[in-house]
C-alpha cells in the first residue's frame, strides 16, 4: 500500500517558529553533563531551545509543621540554585536561557505531568554507567513508562566525551 502524495495545492504544515524543545531532567548525577551537552548541541544544529525539569520531593516530616515547612523551603531553594547553575551552563552553550520547570513531588509523576502540559519535542536523559545501573528515570522510561510518554526519548550514555557527543549531533 503506497501513501498518496499531497497535491501541489495542499499547504505545507506550519513550522513551529520556536523550533524544537529538548527537555532535560536535572539532578546531581554525573550523566547530566552528557544529556545536557547532547540537547544543547541539537539546539545549536537544528534550532529550538532547551527546557530543564527538576522535582523537589515533598517533605514527610510531620511532627512539627514549621520544621517541615523549613525543610521544604530549604529543599526548594537548593533546587532553584541547581537549576540556575545548569541554566547558566545552557546559556554558555546555546546563547539563550532555557525554560525552567520546578515541581514539588515525586519525580516520575511530576515529569509525566509536565510532559502532558507542554509541547516538548524530545526528552533527553543521561544513562548512568556505574554498577547501580542506568538510573531510576532511565529504568522507568525504558520499563514501566515505556510507551506511556507522548514524546520520543533519547538516552545518552553518561560517559560519552564532549567530542563524541559533538560528532553525533
Amino acid at each position: 500500500m503506497s501513501k498518496k502524495n499531497p497535491s501541489p495545492d495542499t499547504p505545507a504544515p506550519e513550522i513551529n517558529e520556536g523550533g524544537r524543545t529538548f527537555l532535560v531532567v536535572v539532578d546531581k548525577s554525573e550523566e547530566l553533563r552528557a544529556a545536557l551537552r547532547f540537547a544543547c548541541r541539537r539546539v545549536v544544529h537544528s534550532g529550538g531551545t532547551v527546557a530543564l525539569f527538576h522535582a523537589v520531593p515533598q517533605t514527610e516530616f510531620q511532627h512539627f509543621s514549621t520544621i517541615g515547612e523549613l525543610m521544604d523551603h530549604e529543599a526548594k531553594t537548593e533546587a532553584e540554585r541547581l537549576l540556575q547553575q545548569v541554566a547558566a551552563n545552557v546559556h554558555r552553550q546555546i546563547g539563550k536561557f532555557p525554560d525552567l520547570y520546578l515541581r514539588q513531588g515525586d519525580t516520575l509523576p511530576e515529569l509525566q505531568k509536565v510532559i502532558k502540559e507542554h509541547p516538548f519535542s524530545m526528552l533527553v536523559l543521561g544513562a548512568g554507567t556505574g554498577h547501580e545501573g542506568p538510573g531510576p528515570i532511565v529504568s522507568a522510561v525504558s520499563g514501566k513508562l515505556a510507551g506511556k510518554l507522548d514524546i520520543p526519548v533519547t538516552i545518552v550514555p553518561g560517559d560519552l566525551s564532549d567530542e563524541r557527543i559533538d560528532a553525533l549531533t
